[in-house]
């Protein structure tokens, strides 16, 4: 049965469609706009990102011939390795316009091998082999996780890999663990993101789409975290941004340019503090 629910569009075209060489200047050249993995202390950051993606990949043992569904693709990369190294045929769905312009012109080498399509996961009803979301459920809100992992088991076959890489707030166990208090910096920059940067977004713990999963029949293999990497990431970020600081008001304003220096930069003593986690989960369709 096909669900009835709209894809957020406008929430996520007002984040991502700011603008492609914006985004560049930042993200360049891998433009991932997600947590890198730096797997070696002296890995460069664009050498985190590939090691990111191929720690997600390998994580859903994909063979040649395979389909591989990427929710939330962003700009493409993600899929485009996934054909090019393990030889699956890989379809990426984004709502943002200038994410499939992109995705579609980095992939042209692939000869249709890649497929990235301007659609949400709630239109998607085709089969596929694997599927891998990296930072996406972020912008699904909790109230749609039932349907998505619903939706996801049955697109799937038996014993089917899933991995999801997704921002988080750590367990309560742990924040008690780590004496971690909420003040009220820490709800007005959360308002903050979620008006200014991310709208309509929202997090919750790895538990609670663990149990999502859990109820549409997968089964959590593993959790990963990746907590120090993101703060490290957006550290990157930060710095390249700042040095691009001219051509970034250009292209946008002075006050973009200091709402993301102001985004960026809280984020990354969220993570560095333990407020903030970023997790791989590692599902299997039962």
């Amino acid at each position: 049965m096909t669900t009835q629910l709209s894809p957020p569009y406008e929430n996520v075209q007002a984040h991502y469609d700011l603008s492609n060489e914006f985004y560049k200047l930042f993200l360049a050249p891998t433009m991932m706009y997600t947590s890198a993995y730096y797997e070696r202390e002296d890995m460069t950051h664009e050498e985190a990102q590939e090691a990111k993606i191929k720690l997600a990949l390998d994580k859903c043992d994909l063979q040649p011939g395979q389909r591989l569904l990427d929710v939330g693709c962003g700009w493409g990369l993600t899929a485009i390795r996934a054909v090019e190294n393990y030889g699956v045929r890989a379809i990426g769905i984004t709502l943002s316009r200038d994410q499939v312009e992109h995705a579609r012109a980095w992939s042209q080498h692939l000869g249709g091998r890649a497929e990235f399509r301007l659609q949400g996961w709630e239109e998607f009803e085709e089969p596929v082999d694997r599927i891998v979301v990296i930072c996406a459920t972020e912008h699904f809100r909790e109230e749609r996780y039932g349907t998505f992992f619903a939706k996801c088991h049955r697109l799937l076959p038996a014993q089917a890999p899933m991995l999801i890489q997704v921002i988080v707030f750590p367990e309560y166990e742990v924040q008690q663990e780590k004496c971690l208090n909420w003040t009220q910096e820490d709800v007005l920059f959360a308002k903050f993101i979620q008006r200014k940067i991310f709208h309509g977004g929202q997090l919750r713990s790895a538990s609670v789409l663990c149990r999502y999963a859990k109820e549409a029949g997968f089964q959590t293999a593993q959790i990963q975290s990746l907590q120090p990497d993101y703060a490290r990431t957006l550290d990157c970020w930060a710095a390249k941004l700042e040095a691009s600081r001219e051509a970034a008001i250009e292209l946008t304003s002075q006050e973009t340019y200091d709402m993301y220096m102001h985004y960026i930069t809280g984020c990354a003593n969220y993570y560095r503090c333990g407020k903030l986690d970023v997790v791989q989960i590692s599902l299997k369709k039962a």
